[in-house]
């Protein structure tokens, strides 16, 4: 029996395969619209109508990501982060739909009283004739979703076995390792999700001489480093590192204010959609800047959480098995072999019985 070569069975390949066709769909989509925009509307003209390029610009950074993290998974033999995966693809399939009514906001004005602006946004004609490009994406994502899933119940039985191979049959160990797994996939959940509000704010809505402008990019280098840190605190078990990250967690899910100037990331961010001085801002990005900072939150809070736990689990004999990577060729003795072979291979289903 063997661990199979990185991209060399046919559920891997088919996995990523899925993902590229379906990226590429999807941006095909969102590219014709954003070219019928561009004919006749300068987008750059008010933020309202950036929510096009923004939405080009946001899907492009996922489905790099979503890809890049697929190809991490499997040559890690992360089960773990195909879920995830799963998971950031479900998000996908929301965010398309929301952008649906925000577009529509955003290019079809002929509801509004005293219409003077572009005539095709005036008259609603320019919305339908982009609104089938918009609308075919959560489908696009959706249906690509149910072959993903498909293909990594595949995967959880070609990788099921080979976390035995860096942590053995220890059920406490095996456990250790799995909360591990998912801290490193939260924070790579985190860095995503933190890059795109920080994004559609820069790009959507702050001014470029305001102080939350200012604030916003400063948080940039952060939280970057916050998120490596920390990373590299889970893997080496570095406790005073991963001191430091933990507390800088909690206080990142705050806010705080002094005077005129806010300071604040998650928080103080989804009070500004929606309170009244500043709600106008938002008017064609509050659906999704709202989706994506409550996820923002919610996964920083759950690394919050599982970094206690994995805090607690240091010096417990796992960082040989953090470090280490799944060997691709791991054979085992055939039933047929003389001497122990027979016994070989009842090893190896005693092995299988315990990782599943």
């Amino acid at each position: 029996m063997a661990v199979e070569k990185f991209m060399g069975t046919t559920p891997q390949r088919a996995f990523v395969g899925i993902i590229i066709i379906q990226a590429i769909a999807v941006l095909a989509m969102i590219g014709i619209a954003f070219a019928f925009v561009e004919v006749d509307v300068r987008t750059s003209s008010d933020s309202r109508y950036k929510t096009i390029p923004c939405y080009l610009a946001m899907f492009g950074l996922a489905e790099i990501f979503e890809l890049a993290m697929a190809l991490d998974a499997l040559k890690a033999r992360n089960i773990v982060q195909l879920v995830g995966i799963l998971a950031f693809h479900l998000g996908l399939v929301v965010f398309a739909a929301l952008q649906v009514d925000e577009a529509h906001t955003a290019l079809d004005l002929s509801k509004e009283a005293g219409c003077n602006t572009f005539a095709v946004l005036c008259d609603g004609s320019l919305w339908r004739k982009v609104e089938p490009f918009f609308i075919v994406n959560p489908i696009i994502i959706a249906v690509s979703w149910i072959f993903m899933l498909f293909f990594v119940r595949k995967l959880f039985e070609e990788f099921g076995w080979a976390v035995f191979e860096l942590v053995g049959a220890n059920p406490l160990t095996k456990t250790m390792y799995q909360w591990y797994q998912i801290m490193i996939c939260l924070l790579k959940f985190d860095f995503f999700f933190f890059g795109s509000v920080t994004m559609q704010l820069i790009i959507l809505v702050l001014a470029s001489n305001s102080v939350e402008f200012g604030l916003t990019v400063a948080a940039i280098p952060i939280v970057l480093l916050l998120l490596v840190g920390a990373g590299i605190a889970v893997q080496r078990e570095i406790k005073w590192l991963m001191s430091i990250s933990l507390v800088i967690m909690l206080a990142a899910e705050t806010y705080f204010s002094k005077q005129e100037i806010d300071m604040g990331l998650l928080l103080y961010k989804l009070v500004r959609f929606y309170e009244p001085s500043s709600r106008g801002e938002y008017i064609s990005t509050r659906a999704t800047l709202t989706f994506f900072t409550i996820i923002a939150f919610i996964i920083l809070f759950m690394t919050f959480g599982v970094g206690l736990r994995c805090f607690s689990d240091f010096d417990k004999g796992l960082t040989q098995a953090k470090v280490q990577t799944v060997p691709e060729k791991v054979i085992y003795s055939s039933p047929n072999s003389p001497g122990v072979g027979g016994d070989r291979q009842s090893n190896y289903l005693d092995r299988r019985l315990s990782i599943e």
